[in-house]
């Protein structure tokens, strides 16, 4: 299909708050917004990096380290979840996903993670479709539940708990993918957690120890592109992926570090599993999903931190 350009500035009012977005379609550095390439130049030290250009307005948030390379092919739209406070972030960015239109499906979720996002504001539970950023025929509107599975969140609402406004955005059903129970949930009686719910608490543990300086770069979300890596689709519509990934780069005094999760998604509680016998380097990771995440990274650092998982500076696994 001959890809769609598509640059559009849109504020939504949700659940009495300003939700502020900022989507484009994906033509085809680091976290400050304002150091992206914008002559539309491959730049040589960073070969693929993601490139602005007129096409896609410019829209420096491509650049920033959580930032994957954008899919060349189909029609997708970058959302960039923004909030109306920079007290968290300098530019306002929340997280950002990548919606496959033709799918109707979510490809990715990135956000970074510091001491910033933290807090003690309560999980909301208001769930709700991007109707501001996606036409009706791009996404399931009749899929208010995901019939036999949870609504997971990829970005979680725990790692969103310092302002009211912040959590609310994680609610958006494009922040979603269909989990089973038993690997997104817990059981109160026993107090088993889901596997990806053991990983995502691993994630914050990292986060609660990162000093004032440091940061945690996440790229998160389900297998989509391939039949062999999905599991069913409802009613013959909505995808259910059989593998769930994170791609994980932590920024500190002493450089930078990466990792990658990589686990099929079963309906069993599967607590005898250990979190390092799905760890992976992320240049694995990148051969199973065909993606290629921390691409706005310099091109030698990037190939250092993707090939080196060093398990003993992974507290947990």
């Amino acid at each position: 299909m001959k890809q769609c350009f598509k640059y559009a500035l849109r504020y939504a009012t949700v659940v009495v708050m300003m939700l502020s977005v900022l989507t484009f379609t994906a033509c085809g550095g680091d976290d400050d917004e304002g150091d992206g390439n914008q002559s539309g130049q491959v730049d040589k030290k960073n070969k693929n990096a993601n490139i602005l250009s007129a096409a896609n307005g410019y829209n420096k948030a491509i650049r920033r380290t959580e930032f994957p390379a954008l899919k060349k092919t189909g029609k997708q739209k970058v959302i960039v979840y923004r909030m109306t406070s920079t007290s968290y972030d300098k530019d306002g960015i929340n997280f950002s996903v990548e919606w496959d239109c033709d799918k109707r499906s979510q490809r990715w979720t990135c956000y970074q993670m510091h001491k910033g996002y933290s807090g003690k504001y309560s999980r909301e539970s208001n769930f709700f479709f991007d109707q501001t950023n996606l036409n009706s025929n791009e996404y399931w509107g009749e899929y208010t539940y995901f019939p036999g599975y949870d609504r997971g969140h990829i970005c979680p609402s725990g790692d969103r708990t310092a302002s009211k406004e912040m959590n609310v955005q994680t609610f958006v059903m494009t922040n979603m993918q269909p989990q089973y129970h038993e690997f997104n949930g817990f059981d109160k009686k026993t107090g088993d957690n889901g596997l990806w719910v053991r990983m995502e608490n691993q994630l914050r543990k990292w986060a609660d120890k990162l000093s004032a300086t440091d940061t945690i770069f996440v790229c998160k979300g389900g297998t989509i592109d391939s039949e062999a890596n999905i599991i069913t689709r409802i009613d013959g519509k909505l995808i259910v992926p059989k593998y769930f990934y994170m791609a994980i780069l932590r920024k500190s005094s002493f450089g930078y570090a990466g990792m990658a999760f990589w686990s099929e998604q079963t309906n069993a509680w599967r607590t005898n599993e250990t979190l390092g016998s799905h760890a992976i380097s992320i240049k694995e990771l990148e051969a199973r999903t065909g993606i290629d995440f921390f691409c706005n990274l310099p091109d030698d650092v990037e190939a250092q931190v993707e090939k080196t998982f060093n398990p003993s500076v992974w507290s947990g696994l």
